[in-house]
């Protein structure tokens, strides 16, 4: 046996993965199917009867408004992988979402999707972590300032708050903010850089150590050479990726907003954009597969607060569900079908890129790391909360 266990494949058990997906979905469909009615007072008959009432019209626009969503957050995918197209973009963003939408906490299995497809396409180990770290940041803080937007737009509408919200926005800003200080002391300093990478390499470096097979850098040694690459990409990207994460926002919100008014729900302005600020942060939950059930209750809790009519509630966030995460499962089927066909074109070539490269680390001068040495970072907590959710 190799020293240190080498020789052994310590690869997490199939059947505790195939367990966590059961157990995952299973609760899942427990909240959906028990959860939802109960939370919404109302019965899934009458929930049904609301959604057998759409048009084909109202069907069909609220899947545009879906399509547009995605569309958007291809900028912020470009914005953090120079040489990235916007239909690379979007191919990565639905077959990475639906990757991530099968497991519980399916982080892990949509960044390998994103990452086998950025490989595909000539770019390097080190520009792809640096995406993936830069682009999940940049979600999970969208995600924690909802909330608190969410609060200040009921508070300048003068309308009522219920205490579940306004606890739920400070959680949001709490965790928003203690993210955001990290991420820039991170970039401003070396020596935080640096205890930050020495953390990270002693909790997660023993699981990168069990899945390479040749030696290579320790998480520290790579989070000081992305400290570099971060910065430069947050400097030259910040402005396409703000611009990606709100118009995804955006689109989401009205989509929200015209499924539960298709579904006869009236309320404020104000009202929609908390209840869908809850939703979007509760996503992050990633005890069952994209958060769902664990969303929809919470948002039918935050709609029924608010006044609406239950079962209308209760469908139009059947409604939302299906299109921000049932319907990328097919999407990102036929996403990865297009990579599938077209990866050879890409065979062999480097992605053409506009930026100046940063300089390289002293520590890491060698070429680039194997493609088997990804660190782990914000990206892979955050794709349990895809970016379709």
């Amino acid at each position: 046996m190799a020293p240190g266990g080498e020789g052994i494949d310590q690869r997490r058990p199939w059947w505790r993965t195939a367990l966590q997906a059961v157990l995952g979905t299973g609760l899942a469909i427990a909240l959906l199917a028990w959860g939802l009615p109960h939370f919404a007072e109302t019965s899934w008959a009458a929930l049904l009867a609301h959604l057998d009432a759409l048009s084909w019209a109202n069907i069909i626009g609220l899947f545009v408004l879906m399509l547009a969503a995605l569309w958007c957050y291809t900028f912020t995918l470009t914005g953090s992988l120079a040489g990235l197209t916007h239909p690379q973009a979007l191919m990565v963003n639905v077959a990475g979402s639906a990757a991530g939408n099968l497991l519980p906490g399916g982080g892990a299995m949509g960044a390998a999707a994103t990452y086998g497809m950025y490989r595909s396409w000539g770019f390097t180990p080190r520009d792809i972590s640096t995406s993936l770290i830069v682009s999940g940041v940049w979600n999970v803080l969208g995600r924690m300032a909802l909330p608190v937007l969410g609060i200040s737009v009921l508070l300048l509408a003068g309308e009522p708050m219920p205490p579940g919200v306004a606890r739920g926005a400070a959680v949001g800003a709490l965790v928003g903010l203690g993210l955001l200080g990290w991420f820039v002391a991170v970039i401003a300093s070396e020596r935080v850089a640096t205890t930050t990478g020495r953390l990270l390499d002693r909790v997660i470096g023993p699981l990168v150590r069990r899945v390479r097979r040749r030696p290579g850098q320790g998480v520290d040694a790579l989070v000081a050479d992305l400290r570099a690459r971060i910065g430069h990409v947050v400097e030259t990207g910040w402005v396409s990726m703000t611009f990606g994460m709100i118009g995804f926002f955006g689109f989401q919100y009205a989509l929200f907003v015209l499924c539960l008014r298709a579904t006869g729900v009236h309320l404020s302005l104000a009202h929609f954009f908390a209840a869908f600020a809850i939703g979007r942060l509760l996503t992050a939950v990633g005890v069952t597969p994209g958060g769902v059930g664990v969303t929809e209750a919470g948002t039918a809790i935050a709609l029924v607060g608010f006044g609406a009519a239950h079962a209308p509630a209760a469908a139009g966030i059947v409604l939302f569900t299906i299109y921000t995460h049932l319907l990328e499962l097919p999407l990102g089927a036929l996403g990865g079908l297009v990579w599938w066909l077209t990866k050879g074109r890409y065979a062999g070539r480097r992605p053409a890129t506009s930026r100046p490269r940063p300089p390289t680390h002293p520590q890491t001068t060698q070429a680039e790391p194997p493609a088997h040495i990804t660190p782990p970072g914000p990206a892979e907590t955050t794709k349990s909360d895809p970016p379709g959710r």
